[in-house]
């Protein structure tokens, strides 16, 4: 009877290893290439990128140091809010964006020529 007792300990704790191995891969994993990316991007940014900020403001990167940032928001150039850097949550560089703008424009001329 000792063997039978000590048999479903051990198949009870290989149960808790399973699960504690699925709800790395399900929950912990992804958290952690969340956050990697997020410090990437935040690394690379730098003076003149568009950002939104977590409140969903977008402006520019006039200043950087350590962990704060100066962004520049509206056209009127004197709207200038000294932030931390983990308040942003995306980030466009204006290369990024002239490519997106040419391949709008090619994809518009494509469509046209098909006509």
């Amino acid at each position: 009877m000792a063997f039978l007792s000590a048999g479903g300990t051990m198949g009870m704790i290989v149960w808790i290893v399973v699960l504690f191995g699925i709800m790395y891969f399900i929950m912990i994993r992804p958290q952690q290439k969340e956050t990697k990316k997020k410090n990437e991007l935040l690394n690379s940014l730098v003076i003149g990128d568009t950002v939104m900020t977590t409140s969903g403001f977008y402006g520019t990167v006039i200043d950087m140091s350590d962990d704060t940032v100066i962004v520049e928001f509206g056209n009127n150039k004197n709207c200038r809010i000294p932030m931390q850097k983990a308040a942003i949550a995306a980030v466009e560089r204006p290369e990024d964006a002239a490519a997106a703008e040419d391949d709008k424009k090619d994809k518009k001329d494509k469509e046209s020529s098909e006509k």
